[in-house]
Formats: C-alpha cells, structure tokens, sequence
C-alpha cells in the first residue's frame, strides 16, 4: 500500500521502473506468504530468477509449420436440398458446410430454387452437393447464385455431386449457371436427373476452359463430367465428358484446334418431353447463325422425346447469349431466373 499523501499509482510505477531485481523481489516479497522481513530485506540485492520468468532454453520448440509432406490443407464441405410437394408446396430444406440454398421471391407461380456455394469455388480435395425434389405436377427451377470456378488444385480432386427428381406431370428446369475450369483444376461431377413418367425436363450446362480476359490457356486439367438423365426408370441421355492435359493441349501449351476449334465456352441443353420433337424447329430459328468464322457454332437434332442442342464459343458471354435464345423457346418465353449474369 503506498504511503499516505504519495499519488496514485505511484507504487505500480515504482514497481515497473525499479528494475528488473528491484520489482521481482518486490513481486517475491508480495505473492510469497510468510516471507515477511527476509523477502523484504533483500530488496536491492540480486535475487534468484523466479522459474517463470527463467528463459533457460529446455526441449526445443517444434516447427511452425509442418513439413510440406504432412501439411494438411482445409478443406470445403457442404450439401443442400429442397424438396417440394404438392403445390410447390416447401416440404424439405437441408444445407450444411458451405452449400445453401434459398428461394427468391419471384413473379409468378413456379419458384426458383438457388444454390450457393460460400467457398467461392471448388479445389482438389472439396466436396459439395445440391439436390432438388419436386412434385407430381409441380412446375419449378432449379439455378446456381453464379458461375461455378474450379480452381487450381494443389493435389486431388473437387467432388461435386448433384441429384434432380420430378414427379409424374412434373416439369424442372435445371439451368446452372457456367462452369468455369482455371488450368491445373481438378473436378469430377456427376449428375443425375430422375423424371417420373410425364415429367418434363429443360437442363443446360455451360463449361468455360480458361479465363479469356487474363489470357489463360488451360495446358493441365482433369475434368470427369458424367451427366445422366433416367426416364420412368430407364436411361435416357448419358453423356460422359472428360478433359485432360493430352487431349486439350500441345507441346507448346496452345489449345488442340482438332478439339476445340480454337473455341473455349460449351454449352449443351437438352428438353425431355413428350413431343420434344416439335421443338426443333423453333430451335433451330432462334439459334446465332455465326458459323466458325463469327467465334460461334450451334447445332440442334431431335429423336424419340428428346431434343438436344449443342453451342460452343469463343468466349462465355456469346455462348450465354445464345443458350438465353434457346432457352426463351423451351420454356416458352419465361424470363431467365433473376440471378443469371448476362
């Protein structure tokens, strides 16, 4: 306690500017009870370090990071579904980790189911799946907030798993936004589409290689793509798509013309319905006549309830752009949902 008339804080002054044997031996003489006089007559005189303040090295301290060999990189995990029943009716919402999804309000009576991946993108080693469920006779779409980005991948992997059904009558609309591979990515995806018979289906899926505004040209990347499409329990569309280093590049990096016709956006949509056939038409109407020479292709043909059309460009934007006049005359001329980015 300081003397009376001494200021405050005088005393944890002192003890602070005392110096080192001055202030730990005021510090003994205060924490050590019954040390009475002879703690205190030793202050001024060299005292013992006390062992929590004893910087005497021991074992030595391990390293701060692990060797390269053992480090363990953090990893995305995450899942989301909906499922609506009868009159679009919400039924079930599911999401963890890094999925979600939510339900905008929109004009009109089918919803918009939008799936976000908070991680930003995938890289070797993430997980993440979407899954949607609909009704009998329920009209709804099914997006993503943006494009998809498979990033460069250190080593393995990005899994990513999505699983559509729709009742008897039902009608879907899966209509992702694109998917965007950065060179050295790593993805494997699948995707299953289960219609109940009478369910109608439109599906798009986009697929850019590389980065045009940066001047990327993927040279490595591992893309396992399997999309399918079952019909009252049988197959109906299966379409496999694998990329990789030897198949998209040279010796010298440059994209394989014999592949991708110096080309670099993908996109297929395809429309499962009874009478799909009758859609060509129209399709083939609505598609950009560019050719090779305009940095855009597009082809449409139909068979047995389904019709299928196939677009690549030299860039996302042309491609979207054509995909939205393809899509206006599948669904009828209903706008696009609210988050795409054209």
């Amino acid at each position: 306690m300081a003397k009376p008339g001494t200021p405050p804080g005088t005393a944890f002054r002192n003890c602070l500017f005392f110096g080192r044997t001055r202030s730990l031996s005021w510090l003994l003489a205060r924490r050590e009870p019954g040390a009475g006089k002879d703690a205190l007559a030793r202050v001024g005189e060299p005292t013992q370090r006390h062992r929590m303040f004893d910087a005497t090295p021991h074992a030595p301290m391990p390293p701060a990071d692990p060797p390269a060999e053992t480090a363990r990189l953090q990893r995305s995990r995450g899942a989301a579904r909906v499922q609506l029943g009868s009159g679009a009716r919400l039924e079930l919402l599911e999401q963890s980790g890094a999925a979600k999804a939510f339900l905008p309000r929109i004009d009109g009576p089918a919803p918009e189911v939008v799936f976000l991946n908070t991680s930003g993108g995938l890289t070797g080693g993430d997980e993440i799946a979407f899954g949607v469920d609909i009704a009998g006779d329920v009209q709804a779409t099914a997006t993503t907030q943006t494009a998809e980005r498979a990033y460069a991948a250190a080593g393995g992997l990005a899994r990513m798993r999505v699983s559509l059904s729709a009742g008897p009558g039902a009608a879907l609309d899966w209509l992702p936004q694109e998917t965007i591979l950065y060179d050295t990515a790593g993805l494997d995806r699948s995707t299953r589409i289960d219609l109940a018979s009478g369910a109608r289906l439109v599906w798009a899926e986009m697929l850019v290689l590389g980065r045009a505004a940066m001047g990327e040209t993927l040279a490595q990347v591992d893309l396992r793509d399997r999309r399918e499409i079952w019909r009252a329990g049988r197959l109906a569309m299966a379409e496999p798509v694998r990329l990789d280093s030897s198949a998209l590049a040279t010796a010298d990096g440059a994209m394989r013309a014999a592949l991708t016709g110096g080309l670099r956006a993908f996109a297929t949509v395809v429309l499962v319905a009874r009478g799909a056939e009758d859609a060509l038409g129209p399709v083939r109407a609505a598609l950009p006549m560019a050719g090779p020479a305009g940095g855009l292709e597009a082809a449409a043909s139909a068979w047995d309830g389904r019709c299928v059309v196939r677009i690549a460009a030299a860039d996302a934007l042309p491609m979207k752009h054509a995909v939205a006049a393809v899509l206006a005359v599948l669904r009828g001329g209903r706008p696009l949902p609210r988050v795409w980015q054209i």
